[in-house]
This record gives structure tokens, C-alpha cells and sequence, in this order.
């Protein structure tokens, strides 16, 4: 497995963290839960390299959707079409457990996704109790109610990621009438209570000038936001394939992330753009990993197969799965230069990976993923 990539991947994330701190040492109420912060990725960092040396590669990041129930109902969400079951969801008991695991084998960064995350009772309560992994949590924002800004107040270690499309009319199309007001008023309490937030904005064909336009950014900024994602359109539902960027589109992505990460006080971090800038997909492992709401350890939340289940074995077992390790040990090229997510372009070839290792299986119902296009073959 090649590891310039992954170290590449961790150089990264501490780059992210300082200029989060250089962005806010202006704020003293900020700077010791960022210098904080960066200690603990450190000591992440530390309990990583000492797996290592042991065997044991640990990703840094991981994504976790740590609900499959949902609140809204937006078009072609992946979520929806890719995971759902009728298992029950992992218990607070054993989620307690499994941060605890993450936490000492040094996985310090953890996307909380869903669903709406804010739908999993106690969850706040959770990241709480293991202040030493740096939550971003991805919200709707319409369950940010005052008892949850507080106590999110009082959590540094978990950054609010507000989902919007771009403006009010992209954004409710695809996430319901009213979602867009719901953001703003979430923006406002945020910022009025000095809570460090981001945003998260899915880019189609359709939403791409305006979403990533200077004006747009600045109209967020001037609301407090200071972290912004990008995550290119994945067609999961079938018939979307004309919502992808296109290759100019996928340019000038590059291009725009290079002027405001060098001009705009704010963070941006863009998949798969970053990724292609890092050496190549990270997923399966490699720099990161996605985990289910029913406990199923998955290469990306793209690629819905697994061969662990989280309820049945440890975090540090299920880094050892066969599934993932073929992946991550295979010769074959998982390029993502076309903006496009790579291992769904080849998701083919993982069915076949899942099957061949033996206990694996589709996370999702069959109905819901889409086919392969004829001749995505490896």
C-alpha cells in the first residue's frame, strides 16, 4: 500500500487546524479551545505512529452516519438511496464505546453524518464525553434549538457544518421550502454565540457558478462562516448523471479554491478535489473510512459494502478487513482527476471485491443503488 498519500493526508489536516487558529487568535475566547485542539491532533497523530510501528494502519479521519433518520427528504440523497435496512441502528452503549476506541488508537477527526445527526438521542452527550476527537457535525440546522446551541457552546471540539445548496431557491428545491430560512436563522444564533461554523454545499452542473461564487462566499462570511466544504455530485440516483460537473467546471473548481484559500480569511476543503491533490482516493482506509449507522465498517459512504460489523468486533479488528485491505492493496488506479468519486465510478469492481471476500455484502437495499454504466469495468 502506498503511504505518500496518506502522510500527505495528515500534513493536511494539521495545515487545517493552524490556519482555523490563525483565523481566530483574533477572538481570545477561541484561540485555547483551538491551541487545544491542535494538541490533541497531535497526540492523534502520536497514538497513529505507534500503531504503525505495531502493524496496524490507522486512517485519521473517519466518517460516521451516525443515524439513517432524517428529518427532511432531499432529492437524490445518497443516504437514503444507499443506506437504509430494517437492522436497528448501533446503541448509544456500544457508539460510547467505539468513540472510546477511535479516540485511543488515534482516529481524531470524525464527520458526524446521517440522516440528521441531531436526530440521535444523546448524541451531544456522546461527543461530549470524548472531547478528545475533533467532531464536525453536518446538520440541516432546522434542529439547532436553544438548548442545543448551548450545550454545542460548551462543546469547541464539535464544529456545527451547515448544509446549503446556495442560494434560497437551490437550496429549498432540493431540501424542502423554508430549509434555506432555517440556515440563516441557524447562522445567526451561531454566530451571536461565537460558535465556529461551516457550511456544506453539494455542487451540481446546476448550483455550481453561484455556490462557489466570490459573492456568495463573501454574503457567508459576513454571517460568520469561516469553514467551507464542497462535495462534488455524486449520481446515485439513477438518471442524475447530467448533474455532474463537468470538466471545465472541475477546473475551474481548482482554480477558485487557489485564489480564496489565498485571499478569503476562511477555510475550504473540497472532495475529490483535495484528494486528487493529495495523491488519489483516500477512502477504505487509507486516509479515511466510513461507518454506518447499523455498525457496518464501509470503504466511503459511496461504496456501500462491508465484511465488518462494529457490533459484532472492535474498531482495531475491523481495520483488518479483508474487503478493505484488497482494496487498498490492489494495482488498480482509482483517479479522480475528473472530479468524479472513484470508487463509485468503479463500484463494479468493489461488488466484486465484497463477494470474493467472503462474508461481505451490499449495506444497502439492491433496489436503491444504481447500476453500473455498460463497460465500468477495471
Amino acid at each position: 500500500m502506498t503511504t505518500e498519500p496518506t502522510v500527505a493526508f495528515e500534513a493536511s489536516l494539521f495545515d487545517v487546524v493552524r490556519t482555523a487558529l490563525r483565523l481566530t487568535r483574533k477572538d481570545p475566547r477561541f484561540v485555547p479551545r483551538a491551541l487545544q485542539i491542535l494538541r490533541q491532533q497531535r497526540s492523534a497523530a502520536r497514538k497513529r505512529d505507534a500503531q504503525a510501528r505495531r502493524g496496524l494502519h490507522v486512517p485519521p479521519f473517519l466518517i460516521f452516519s451516525i443515524t439513517a433518520d432524517c428529518n427532511l427528504s432531499c432529492a437524490g440523497c445518497y443516504a437514503n438511496l444507499l443506506h437504509r435496512s430494517d437492522r436497528p441502528e448501533m446503541d448509544d452503549a456500544r457508539i460510547d464505546r467505539l468513540l472510546g476506541e477511535v479516540g485511543a488508537l488515534g482516529s481524531g477527526v470524525m464527520l458526524l453524518a446521517g440522516g440528521e445527526p441531531l436526530l440521535r438521542t444523546g448524541l451531544l452527550e456522546l461527543t461530549g464525553a470524548h472531547s478528545e476527537i475533533l467532531f464536525l457535525l453536518f446538520t440541516n440546522g432546522a434542529l439547532l434549538d436553544e438548548a442545543r446551541l448551548d450545550r454545542l457552546r460548551a462543546q469547541r471540539h464539535v464544529v456545527p457544518i451547515l448544509s446549503i445548496e446556495g442560494g434560497e431557491d437551490q437550496t429549498d428545491v432540493r431540501r424542502g421550502d423554508g430549509t434555506y430560512r432555517h440556515v440563516l436563522r441557524s447562522m445567526e444564533r451561531l454566530s451571536s454565540r461565537r460558535i465556529f461554523f461551516g457550511t456544506s454545499t453539494t455542487l451540481t452542473r446546476e448550483n455550481f457558478e453561484l455556490a462557489t461564487s466570490s459573492d456568495h462566499l463573501q454574503r457567508l462570511m459576513d454571517r460568520g462562516c469561516r469553514l467551507f466544504y464542497y462535495i462534488n455530485y455524486v449520481p446515485v440516483q439513477p438518471g442524475t448523471d447530467n448533474l455532474q460537473l463537468d470538466l471545465g467546471q472541475v477546473k475551474t473548481l481548482g482554480e477558485r479554491l487557489t485564489e480564496y484559500r489565498r485571499n478569503l480569511p476562511a477555510l475550504f476543503i473540497a472532495f475529490p478535489h483535495d484528494e486528487v491533490a493529495l495523491g488519489g482516493c483516500l477512502a477504505a482506509g487509507r486516509g479515511f473510512l466510513h461507518i454506518n449507522a447499523f455498525g457496518d465498517v464501509e470503504p466511503c459512504p459511496f461504496s456501500p459494502y462491508s465484511d465488518t460489523n462494529l457490533n459484532e468486533t472492535t474498531f482495531a479488528e475491523a481495520l483488518s478487513s479483508p474487503l478493505l485491505r484488497s482494496i487498498l492493496d490492489s494495482d488498480v488506479v482509482l483517479d479522480e482527476t475528473d472530479g468524479r468519486c472513484a470508487l463509485w465510478k468503479r463500484r463494479e469492481w468493489v461488488s466484486r471485491l465484497a463477494a470474493e471476500s467472503g462474508d461481505a455484502a451490499p449495506s444497502a437495499q439492491p433496489s436503491a443503488v444504481a447500476e453500473p454504466p455498460a463497460g465500468d469495468t477495471v
